[in-house]
């Protein structure tokens, strides 16, 4: 079943363009990573998905529900934590748990302790105390209280430092253990590539690839760093080979395509060390966008 699933959605602010033709399906108890730069389009095309703003062209659906018409029936069901959280600075971070906790049916004073107790969140505290790390903390405990089927994560480390970051991709997985649905947006690449499956690169408004992590990597160039006695570049600079450099009788290049001709290659030379791998997220990322 595909929890998310859009139709050339597209959203124009005037004559600016924010998203154009995106086409992505979710598939249920899928981590889902969203990424690209700021101002790509990720954050619009959540909010389009979530109806908080509408779509110019297009539709999406989310649980088989058009996420306008049935706007109000498949929220209930979503976690959304935006990329920049904004509350009653004078309430209390209970009171504010609270209040959300209000708008779903049933008691969640046990949720909303174990999920501050995991955050390390003073429930006690006025918000106008809290740090910008705190009140993403509330952000975070806000969005899950209610065991949503489906998470929706813009940006959401900015603020927290790396051990609660560690705390933070814990809490996800398990979530995503139990059931959930995670739409992760990041353009930290290392978050993505060691929590999500698969992942949408998103450039101008635009989808420029899908693919599952492992594949995305497979399938791609490799990097290569040769070490020997008098390399030269010439030999090397044929169809398939990119980044290519010489420095201190280092030869590094990624490749895509028969690694037999890269043995050809390098037969004449008297070899020191040779290094092929698969090149990181991030990598691939600057391949798609350069």
């Amino acid at each position: 079943m595909n929890i998310i699933e859009t139709n050339n959605l597209t959203k124009y602010y005037g004559k600016t363009k924010g998203i154009e033709d995106v086409n992505i399906t979710v598939k249920e108890g899928e981590i889902y990573g969203f990424i690209g730069p700021n101002g790509a389009g990720k954050s619009t095309t959540i909010r389009t998905l979530l109806g908080l703003i509408f779509p110019t062209s297009g539709y999406a659906k989310i649980f088989g529900k058009d996420c306008i018409e049935k706007g109000h029936e498949v929220r209930r069901s979503i976690g959304y934590l935006p990329s920049e959280t904004f509350y009653y600075e004078r309430m209390k971070v209970w009171d504010l748990l609270n209040y959300s906790a209000s708008f779903f049916k049933g008691d969640y004073t046990n949720r909303i302790n174990e999920l501050s107790e995991v955050m390390e969140l003073d429930i006690n505290r006025k918000i106008e105390d809290l740090s910008y790390g705190n009140k993403k903390k509330v952000g975070i405990v806000q969005g899950l209280l209610h065991k949503p089927k489906l998470i929706m994560l813009d940006e959401p480390t900015g603020g927290l430092d790396p051990l609660m970051q560690k705390q933070f991709f814990n809490l996800i997985r398990k979530e995503n253990q139990e059931g959930a649905t995670i739409f992760f947006s990041s353009h930290i690449l290392s978050e993505v590539q060691h929590l999500c499956h698969r992942v949408a690169i998103i450039k101008d408004g635009s989808i420029i690839q899908v693919e599952d992590i492992a594949t995305l990597q497979k399938n791609n160039y490799k990097k290569i760093m040769v070490k020997g006695e008098n390399l030269s570049i010439k030999p090397f600079d044929f169809k398939g080979v990119t980044n290519l450099t010489l420095e201190n009788q280092t030869l590094k290049f990624f490749f895509k395509g028969d690694i037999n001709q890269v043995k050809e290659k390098l037969q004449p030379y008297k070899i020191k060390d040779l290094l092929i791998e698969d090149p990181t997220l991030e990598e691939i990322f600057m391949h798609y966008y350069e």
